[in-house]
């Protein structure tokens, strides 16, 4: 597919329209790298199983695909089972409870997550965002997506909140921005959880009080 770029491509973060879902969902099955939003920062996204998808968001990390620390976006806790090894009832209710919301909950990976995405890796990072635009797109895919951060760690850039901005930044580098509003400039609240018990590594936009 030849590289697109410069598109920005407006879908209501509560009533997803299906045909602009679908433009995007297109793109990402052709190893597109789109920017997306979500309840917490815009987000590098592409569809899971894409190697040249991993390959692109990794240049624009300045990572090595194999040091990525790259999460899925999933649409329900259905799909996480299929993508994460089995966990404790402890578990899937602290999720059930915080899910869909501004967390990132790392599981041991289960056999379906593809071997170019966990290589060596026996984790991964889950996310459900509590927002209209991803899941709908997820829903469309039928996969989860693999996503990263635009904002980097520790980084506090009132520009990446506001995806006409962010598009400016970066349309000759991703196939497109999806605009879903105005995001946030703090990342999701991570919760290890591989050991069988939470535990909070990053506290980000989710509270924890009364989900632990």
């Amino acid at each position: 597919m030849p590289f697109l770029g410069f598109m920005l491509i407006s879908i209501h973060p509560d009533s997803p329209e299906q045909r602009k879902v679908d433009e995007v969902v297109q793109l990402l099955r052709n190893d597109a790298v789109v920017i997306i939003p979500s309840d917490s920062v815009y987000s590098f996204a592409c569809a899971l199983g894409s190697g040249k998808g991993l390959e692109k968001m990794a240049r624009l990390r300045d990572i090595a695909p194999e040091d990525s620390h790259f999460s899925l976006i999933c649409k329900d806790l259905s799909q996480v089972s299929e993508y994460t090894a089995p966990h404790s009832q402890t578990i899937f209710k602290l999720m059930k409870r915080a899910l869909p919301g501004p967390y990132t909950f790392i599981l041991e990976a289960g056999r379906k997550v593809p071997r170019l995405f966990r290589k060596s890796k026996k984790t991964v990072g889950i996310r459900m965002p509590d927002h209209g635009v991803p899941r709908a797109i997820v829903e469309a895919l039928g996969k989860p997506l693999v996503v990263s951060s635009v904002v980097q760690d520790g980084d506090v850039v009132e520009y990446l909140t506001d995806a006409e901005l962010v598009h400016e930044k970066y349309n000759k580098r991703v196939e497109a921005v999806v605009q879903g509003g105005i995001g946030n400039n703090e990342p999701s609240t991570v919760i290890d959880c591989t050991s069988g018990e939470a535990d909070v590594v990053r506290q980000g936009r989710g509270v924890v009080e009364g989900i632990l």
